[in-house]
């Protein structure tokens, strides 16, 4: 077994790769031993202003080399880091900052004059900007670490709310790095990390595909390069310039990356795999990728609970002629297993569709102070429930058909909304869609469409509900038609269907019909 700490991990790189670049950020660089350095005069500066194990800190600002070097410094003592999404509103972030009950809260760049929305908290946090905690890392002070250890925690990531507050989602030092140390994981293209890579961090620190790649490099002793926010200018020259290897990317980002002109001419020799996931791709957005990269493909299905990827689809499944199994999120990874049960908690056999229950040592300690919530999210026995709706084939694929709150039921017919997004997607005039059950008196829900259409083209209702009739079932296909501008979505990408939902369902007292 390796090291599973971040205080293990950080001396055991230090030592084995001292000079090993370690984290390249837009504020600098650091190798394995200067990071080693600098984690331990921050976390003597964080003990200075009395932080110590379990205490919640958090940081509001973009991605940059200083939040990760918190990050670990942080977590070799047991501190709990609290990264909140900079692009929410006030109210939001005084709501996280205010909900972790956080004691200091780090600005990173041009985020210092938000100090003053969290002056009210009930924690009185200390607010510390970015160059003050530069500061900490000209003096040479040593902390005194007591390490912690492999249950403790040491990350809080907030779930993006999509209905009511979002949740805390604690995860400890085990959740973050023991599963790549799994006797099988050596057979997993997901943890096939070759010594010379350089990992792409382009997601958002406060999702866990963005702070998830920077452990991830730093479990596997590579590299991590750091974008301050996602923008395809940057990922290109990221790729091209740093040697990027590997990439984490929403479907929504990497439609942007296909779209934009550069992609025709860019070098992507050095690319080994990108992983995408965090909502349904259509087959056609993927068929596109894969023949603009050229690299190896892995979905990445996960959940901020289970401390992101436990499914993945390998490169070697990506067929872009579109077998069934392109469609599937892939098998589980090493040291995890996968269930599918009704509403009762009852096994479903081979094909059947329920939720996705799963195990493994990444399931999260739980709910930031929500003990009943937890209950019914994880079982005694350590089964998560993950909320989607799926089934096994008879190979132990994992098929996701949608969020089980999405579903809509249409005539006694179950109609999951990203099927027939997909079966939408590869229309010539459409941009974007989502897919809505709005009310409908003879049949309780009707499916709608809701469609962002490519500059420049026109398109009408007809076009679009007659293409998905020639791809899937007429029940499934759209009964009508909105064109919209753009869709919305959370700050992990995610679309927000409730919104698309309420102006049809407004006068109702329950949203089903």
């Amino acid at each position: 077994m390796g090291p599973e700490t971040f205080d293990a991990l950080l001396r055991h790189w230090a030592a084995l790769r001292p000079d090993r670049r370690a984290l390249d950020g837009p504020d600098g660089a650091y190798g394995y031993a200067q990071l080693l350095e600098a984690t331990d005069r921050l976390l003597a500066g964080m003990q200075a202003l009395g932080l110590g194990m379990g205490d919640r800190v958090a940081w509001l600002g973009k991605n940059s080399a200083l939040y990760f070097m918190l990050l670990y410094a942080a977590g070799r003592a047991g501190i709990v880091m609290v990264p909140i999404g900079w692009r929410l509103a006030d109210v939001e972030l005084q709501w996280i900052a205010g909900n972790a009950q956080v004691k200091a809260v780090f600005l990173g760049d041009g985020f210092t004059r938000s100090r003053a929305l969290f002056a009210d908290l009930a924690t009185k946090p200390r607010c510390i900007d970015a160059d003050e905690a530069r500061g900490w890392l000209a003096q040479a002070n040593k902390p005194k670490i007591a390490p912690s250890q492999s249950d403790d925690a040491v990350l809080q990531l907030y779930t993006s709310g999509t209905t009511g507050h979002p949740k805390g989602a604690v995860l400890s030092n085990k959740n973050l790095f023991q599963l790549r140390n799994h006797p099988d994981a050596a057979q997993s293209a997901y943890f096939d990390i070759r010594q010379d890579e350089e990992i792409l961090i382009a997601m958002p620190c406060a999702h866990i595909g963005g702070t998830g790649l920077g452990t991830m490099a730093l479990g596997a002793g590579v590299g991590a390069v750091i974008l301050s926010e996602f923008e395809p200018g940057a990922v290109f020259e990221a790729i091209e310039n740093k040697g990027i290897t590997r990439l984490f990317a929403v479907p929504a980002a990497l439609q942007m990356l296909v779209n934009d002109p550069r992609s025709a001419n860019a070098d992507f020799s050095r690319l080994r795999h990108i992983l995408y996931g965090a909502a349904p791709i259509p087959l056609e957005l993927l068929r596109q990728c894969l023949a603009t990269f050229g690299s190896g493909f892995m979905q990445a299905y996960g959940m901020t609970e289970t401390t992101g990827t436990v499914v993945s689809l390998p490169p070697e499944d990506h067929d872009p002629s579109g077998t069934p199994r392109m469609r599937s999120a892939g098998k589980a990874l090493p040291g995890v297993q996968l269930r599918i049960v009704d509403a009762r908690g009852k096994d479903l056999p081979s094909g059947a569709i329920g939720e996705v229950v799963i195990r493994s040592s990444n399931t999260m300690l739980g709910y930031w102070q929500l003990p009943e919530t937890t209950a019914e999210a994880v079982s005694s026995e350590g089964w998560i429930r993950t909320g989607d709706a799926g089934f096994l084939d008879d190979e132990g694929y994992l098929f996701i058909q949608d969020r089980v709150k999405d579903m809509i039921i249409s005539g006694g017919e179950n109609v999951y909304p990203a099927e027939v997004e997909s079966a939408i997607y590869g229309h010539p005039a459409v941009a974007d869609a989502a897919v809505i059950g709005v009310p409908d008196d003879k049949w309780g829900e009707a499916v709608k469409a809701c469609v962002v259409p490519k500059a420049g083209i026109s398109v009408d209702e007809a076009s679009i509900i007659n293409y998905a009739r020639e791809r899937i079932a007429a029940f499934k296909c759209p009964k009508s038609v909105d064109f919209v501008a753009e869709m919305p979505r959370n700050a992990s990408g995610k679309i927000l269907r409730r919104k698309l939902r309420e102006p049809y369902w407004a006068d109702r007292d329950r949203q089903v019909n």
